[in-house]
């Protein structure tokens, strides 16, 4: 039997972690590893004593008709990524790898054609953070280099004028 290679371990872990989250529409996990050491994981899911959505058997974002990737702020939940964040120290971070894989929450199917938002990606930056690893098949990934996001990417707002 072929051994697992760390990234796609790593991933695995991720995906489980997945399994965790409580939104009716996509499930993430995400785990924070630095030196080949889980520092924390995260999944989505409603602040600590919130109900959650897959408690109340409804989604506002699903009844309002809100594409996926729109009006966040519509959302109970906290994201995997901010979850993750919130869990570690920023000492552990620096430089540390952050691996996210996604489900469909009605098949628990993988979703792979995802990336932080806009919202996850400030935090990944400000975390120290150095690569996010996200899964977008069995045992294939897609590698973001947070310096890139830094000095190339129009999603945080910086060219548009304020």
């Amino acid at each position: 039997m072929e051994r697992v290679d760390k990234t796609n371990y790593y991933l695995d872990i991720a995906q489980t972690v997945a399994e965790r989250g409580t939104c009716l529409r996509r499930n993430f996990g995400a785990i924070i590893v630095k030196h080949d050491e889980i520092i924390s994981t995260g999944y989505n899911g409603a602040p600590r004593g919130r109900l959650n959505c897959s408690d109340r058997g409804s989604c506002r974002r699903e009844i309002l008709g809100v594409p996926k990737g729109q009006r966040y702020e519509l959302c109970c939940s906290v994201h995997a990524e901010a979850n993750c964040i919130i869990s570690a120290p920023r000492s552990d971070m620096l430089g540390a790898d952050l691996y996210l894989a996604c489900l469909d929450a009605k098949t628990g199917r993988l979703y792979g054609a995802v990336e932080p938002c806009a919202m996850c990606k400030r935090m990944i930056i400000n975390a120290g953070i150095e690569r996010v690893i996200v899964r977008t098949a069995p045992n294939e990934y897609r590698i973001f280099l947070v310096s890139d996001w830094v000095d190339n990417d129009d999603s945080l707002g910086e060219n548009d004028g304020y």
